[in-house]
């Protein structure tokens, strides 16, 4: 049945207005980066629509560099995406079994240890900042990207297994059963059946997994001590975070920083769709 014309009106007022709200914040904060000096509240304009074309803050946090000379944009992207990247495979390829084994298999603990796993999932990471200090300190992993990397991953196993055992429980047994049959075992079934079937999962909590990485700062700022080591999220809380705030140069570093999850995002939004219907069901 073709939709009547004011119903057609309405749906594109309610969806513009939805739209004007989401993109709003959005808009002031492109309008603070490319204003110079980027004050809050300097500017009684009420619309988010920039006055000038002012790119100084851009270049500011591009090409900042230390008393070395050391580009620290650069240092600090490729510490970002090397910790967010290889913090997301560890997590995910450990939570793989675990989350099979948890959706499939019956055994001692396993309601205990799937409830305990979420509980570890509702305390602050500041919480746990002291004993990880001690134990990176004792390991040696004080101030290194492998430390955070280390603290990044496990923390974010019991994350991907609930994810994965979500979608595992989706996929019927018949296929397990069928296998077997034929004489596949465990580790078969896993690889060439279970595996494939979940790669929209895989990349549901694959993304969630990497985002949660880049965009973390207190472990960052409290594990590293190397201006060149640090991460985006810390040189970014930092522009704003002493008696002279420049928030232009914040607000053009946010935007730069959205920037490699808009292009995950778009590399994974096919999956991502099927991921996220998938998981949303059990059956």
């Amino acid at each position: 049945m073709k939709p009547r014309l004011p119903e057609v009106i309405i749906t594109h007022a309610v969806l513009l207005l939805m739209s004007t709200v989401v993109l709003y914040p959005v808009l002031w904060v492109l309008k603070l980066a490319l204003t110079p000096g980027g004050q809050l509240g300097a500017d009684p304009n009420p619309l988010p629509l920039p006055d000038s074309f002012y790119l100084g803050n851009f270049g500011a946090f591009l090409f900042a560099k230390d008393f070395n000379g050391n580009p620290l944009f650069w240092y600090q992207l490729g510490n970002s995406l090397l910790i967010s990247a290889v913090a997301t495979l560890i997590g995910v390829l450990c939570a793989l079994s675990a989350a099979y084994g948890f959706s499939r298999f019956t055994f001692a603990g396993r309601e205990t240890g799937l409830k305990l796993m979420l509980i570890s999932q509702m305390f602050p990471a500041v919480v746990t900042a002291v004993p990880l200090l001690f134990i990176l300190d004792t390991l040696g992993l004080f101030g290194t990207t492998a430390g955070l990397v280390l603290i990044y991953s496990t923390a974010s196993v019991p994350f991907c297994i609930w994810m994965l055992k979500g979608f595992f429980d989706t996929l019927p047994r018949d296929l397990e059963e069928s296998a077997r049959l034929d004489g596949a075992g465990h580790w078969i079934i896993f690889f060439k059946i279970m595996l494939p079937l979940v790669r929209p999962g895989i990349a549901v909590t694959a993304l969630f997994s990497f985002m949660t990485a880049w965009n973390e700062f207190i472990m960052a700022s409290i594990f590293l001590d190397d201006v060149t080591k640090y991460t985006l999220p810390v040189t970014l809380q930092q522009s704003v975070g002493g008696y002279d705030p420049n928030w232009g140069l914040f607000a053009a570093g946010s935007l730069i920083l959205s920037i490699p999850v808009v292009v995950v995002f778009f590399f994974v939004q096919r999956h991502m769709v099927a991921g996220l219907t998938a998981g949303a069901v059990k059956g």
